[in-house]
């Protein structure tokens, strides 16, 4: 079945999907519970898929999240509750005595003689009898209360009684009833594919799907329910294949060896526990910290230092995640990064670009896979010189745009592709001879209006403001030994195109930056410009499409800001690091955290560096309360007794309180604390969702 592209041709351009880097494991690996070992029932994934995942807010781990009260309950300390409610126990049974045996007289009983009518006086009658003892009985209750309330015995049963035994206890978990099993499928049963729903549910229980099987098969029945794919067709293929229906290209059905916790049924990844802190919302401390689609939707951006968990604990979990998603036909993925950095294994992609190993099979398409050359020019003039865009006068990105335009479109004209890397730098830096064999091809095609771009290009050869010789250098970077099989325009090699992004590809760009720092910085931004690009010209925008950057040091650029304000609305993000704020330009920091909707803030982080993260979280009105406690002196030695008992049972002296509150205006994390108070291996981390959602900065342990 052709389910959202998961079976089509497999190739390298926009309109196919790249073979897999590895071998495609064909049949399917044993079937595995999410996260385990193969199991010979399907018991575990059972358990798993009927796990409750309760709606919460952004961030939160919603498999098998218990929520939390908004606000702290006040906490007593078992010693001194225990101790009070003891002592008041022992005060009501010290008090009962002396009224039972009369030691304090017999005034108690005056309302009692007053309420009793004289055909009740005799001393043994029934009536007596009954009114004495309940008169007994409301005294003792009266009693009881009193020093219940006192003593906190309802905290106390709450805490050591009945219901702390219900909360420890291990709740049965029973299969929910058949209309609200996840695993009876019972929107196909509705629809008219019983027998498909039967075979589905009979392949979870015998062990034969797994969770990427699962998400894969409900993302094809998406297709159905929006009419892309027709139900005969799916019902077809889920009878002949049972949970390995719809496969991806690859053939595969998992990612081996996988490190972190993921849940495809809400597409999150878990990145950690957010910390036990004060400054954490009550509500969020001690849940999972997980991410998902509809957050990296709004982007993400993580500084920190080298060896604070940027890729570990970040990069390559997400990359895992959303290889997963992939699989699953829900996403396409291009994770960039430079060799060695620990991205996954290649059997994890289906598409490995090694620029400058020989041994790649792979080339990287330097026109982004377009005919067009005013789209060709801007996108590769963005990937040359958009650093040089502020600072030096020679790189505006626009006339690079109209220098490269000026030379791209004449020689497609004449030759049908673009040109290769060594013939652009000979075009750019002005040499005669390729000039001239492009202008005799021109005029003798008749091409007069591109004889116009060209004379134009040979007029500002040479003048002080021409940005050839700035273009030319660049591309000089690229032009080395080492990138002498890459890059090739000729068709003799196998160019990935990132207009392949219409399809649930999984693509890793190793880049060389041993020896190449500048030619890699210009193809990460070349990677990152291609990639808005296309997928703002996707027709299919259900799949999410995420452009992982490990390190995106040379890459913020003003057009990068600006095509990563479009992303959310194509369906689309990025994932990008830095070891600080400022390996970004200092004009486009403050836009950059403007645009970027998930921030984290690292360990080790600089206080200049977060001075700009206290900056863009902005400050909170909080509650300032002023206590001053005034202890009150008993003039009496009933007073004093009085106060001595209260003592004994609170723990505390007899106070007069005087509470002052004041609403203040304070940050929500100050530069001081991102860059001195967030322990190793914790981040602080703040959420935007693609509907709006926020959540405020979390301190997060990537650790847990």
């Amino acid at each position: 079945m052709d389910s959202d592209g998961t079976q089509d041709a497999r190739g390298t351009h926009a309109d196919r999907v790249p073979r897999p880097a590895g071998p495609p494991q064909v049949p399917p690996r044993p079937a595995q519970a999410p996260g385990g070992s193969p199991v010979s029932d399907g018991s575990a994934f059972l358990a798993w898929l009927r796990t409750p995942r309760p709606e919460a807010a952004p961030g939160v781990w919603r498999f098998g999240h218990r929520p939390r009260p908004e606000e702290e309950p006040e906490e007593i300390p078992a010693r001194q509750l225990l101790s009070g409610a003891l002592v008041a126990f022992l005060v009501g049974w010290l008090i009962w005595s002396l009224l039972w045996n009369g030691y304090l007289g017999g005034w108690w009983l005056l309302p009692l003689y007053a309420m009793i009518p004289d055909s009740w006086a005799e001393p043994h009658s029934f009536g007596s009898v009954v009114v004495v003892y309940a008169y007994y009985l409301v005294i003792a209750l009266g009693i009881m209360i009193g020093v219940g309330r006192l003593g906190r015995w309802s905290e106390v049963w709450r805490r050591y009684g009945l219901p702390a035994w219900r909360r420890a206890a291990p709740v049965s978990e029973r299969p929910p009833v058949p209309e609200e099993d996840p695993a009876q499928w019972n929107q196909l049963r509705g629809a008219g594919a019983a027998d498909a729903a039967d075979r589905l549910a009979a392949e979870a229980r015998t062990g034969l799907m797994r969770d990427v099987d699962h998400a894969r098969i409900a993302r094809a029945w998406q297709g159905v329910r929006s009419g892309r794919h027709s139900l005969a067709t799916f019902s077809g293929a889920v009878l002949r294949d049972g949970a390995a229906a719809c496969l991806h290209p690859s053939g595969d059905r998992d990612l081996p060896g996988r490190l972190a916790t993921h849940d495809l049924v809400t597409g999150q990844v878990r990145l950690g526990t957010t910390a036990d802190d004060p400054r954490n919302p009550y509500s969020y401390r001690g849940t999972g910290l997980a991410l998902g689609p509809e957050l990296l939707g709004t982007s993400l951006l993580a500084v920190g230092p080298a060896g604070s968990g940027k890729t570990g604990g970040v990069v390559w979990p997400l990359a895992e995640s959303l290889c997963l998603h992939a699989l699953a036909g829900r996403a396409a993925v291009v994770v960039v990064g430079a060799a060695g950095a620990g991205l996954g294994p290649a059997d994890a992609y289906d598409v490995v670009v090694r620029v400058g190993n020989p041994d790649s099979v792979y080339d990287l398409d330097l026109y982004g896979g377009t005919t067009d050359p005013d789209e060709a020019a801007a996108v590769l003039a963005e990937a040359l010189v958009g650093d040089l865009a502020d600072p030096h006068p020679g790189g505006d990105s626009r006339r690079s745009t109209t220098v490269l335009a000026q030379l791209l479109g004449p020689y497609r004209a004449v030759h049908g592709r673009f040109p290769s890397v060594p013939e652009l730098r000979q075009l750019l830096d002005g040499a005669p001879g390729p000039l001239g064999a492009l202008r005799k091809a021109l005029t003798e095609a008749g091409q007069e209006s591109l004889l116009r771009e060209l004379d134009a290009r040979e007029r500002q050869l040479g003048h002080p403001g021409d940005v050839g010789g700035v273009l030319a250098d660049r591309v000089a970077l690229l032009d080395r030994p080492a990138f002498a099989g890459f890059f090739d325009t000729s068709g003799q090699s196998r160019p990935f195109s990132l207009r392949a992004l219409d399809h649930p590809v999984r693509v890793r760009i190793d880049l060389p930056e041993r020896g190449h720092a500048d030619a890699s910085r210009i193809l990460a931004r070349l990677v990152l410009a291609q990639f808005a690009a296309s997928v703002a010209l996707r027709e299919d925008r259900s799949l999410f499409a995420c452009l992982v950057l490990d390190d995106a040091t040379g890459v913020i650029t003003p057009e990068a800001v600006r095509g990563i304000q479009r992303l959310r609305s194509a369906n689309a993000g990025v994932v990008m690091t830095l070891r600080t704020l400022d390996d970004a330009p200092r004009p486009l920091r403050s836009p950059l955290l403007g645009a970027i909707g998930c921030r984290m803030a690292l360990s080790g982080l600089t206080p200049w560096d977060g001075q700009d993260f206290a900056e863009v979280w902005g400050k909170e009105w909080t509650e300032a309360r002023d206590v001053t406690d005034r202890q009150i002196i008993a003039e009496t030695p009933a007073g004093k007794a009085v106060h001595m008992l209260r003592r004994v049972i609170t723990g505390h002296a007899p106070t007069a309180r005087a509470v002052t509150v004041r609403q203040v205006e304070r940050e929500r994390w100050s530069a001081s604390e991102l860059a001195h108070g967030v322990p190793p291996g914790h981040a602080v981390l703040s959420l935007t969702s693609v509907r709006g959602e926020h959540a405020p900065p979390l301190l997060v342990d990537l650790r847990s």
